[in-house]
């Protein structure tokens, strides 16, 4: 069933919708990451990423996922200025796996399996190019392993419409504000978190319950 909002309401359950976090915080304050160096990485776009973000933690192999901007063409963008819609940047994850644990091929699954990749700059209540489904390759191997994936979703039928995900060679990963990582869990009582960020991610443990981390989420 689709959820049909008015527009005041629409506005109220955005991505943007920000009233537990604190007001714009620097770029320089950034996420306190620990030691990745050891981990594969991995760029997805497919709606607001504090639910993409929350989606790839709970699979297993993955070590963390940080919330950021891609596939824009302006330097040290701004979760405000993303909100214009003239950067170019989608808002995007970059996932650190263990290869050993989960493959790409697999991270992949995730992200056709827990968006609709056929609304074209658009996932739930949030509209703009920055909400756009997108993958973002570093080499061939990567590209071919989503190029066939497509062909199968294609060939199974598995959308009704068409698959408007751009693939696109990997461009600079912006993290984002400190105060959008992690933020299904940190904000818990948030009206979006509440009605599409943990809606969304409980959809997908649902779907895919053997791809998850044995420990909560």
């Amino acid at each position: 069933m689709k959820l049909v909002l008015t527009a005041t309401f629409f506005v109220a359950l955005a991505c943007t919708f920000q009233s537990e976090s604190p007001k714009y915080t620097p770029k320089t304050q950034q996420v306190a990451q620990k030691d990745l160096s050891g981990y594969t990485k991995a760029y997805f776009a497919s709606g607001c990423f504090w639910c993409v973000e929350a989606i790839y933690e709970s699979v297993e192999g993955v070590a963390e996922a940080i919330s950021g901007y891609q596939g824009g063409h302006v330097d040290n963008p701004t979760y405000e200025l993303l909100g214009t819609g003239t950067t170019g940047h989608a808002e995007a994850v970059e996932v650190y796996y263990d290869p050993e644990v989960v493959s790409y091929k697999t991270l992949v699954k995730v992200f056709f399996g827990s968006h609709d990749p056929t609304t074209l700059n658009r996932q739930g209540p949030d509209r703009g190019t920055q909400y756009r489904s997108a993958i973002f390759y570093q080499n061939e191997k990567e590209k071919a392993i989503v190029d066939a994936y497509i062909v199968l979703l294609i060939e199974d039928e598995i959308f009704d419409g068409e698959i408007t995900t751009e693939v696109a060679p990997y461009n600079t990963f912006w993290p984002a504000e400190k105060y959008h990582q992690n933020y299904e869990v940190r904000n818990p009582n948030n009206p979006y978190v509440r009605s599409v960020s943990i809606p969304r991610l409980n959809k997908f443990k649902s779907a895919f319950p053997e791809l998850l981390k044995k420990e909560k989420h």
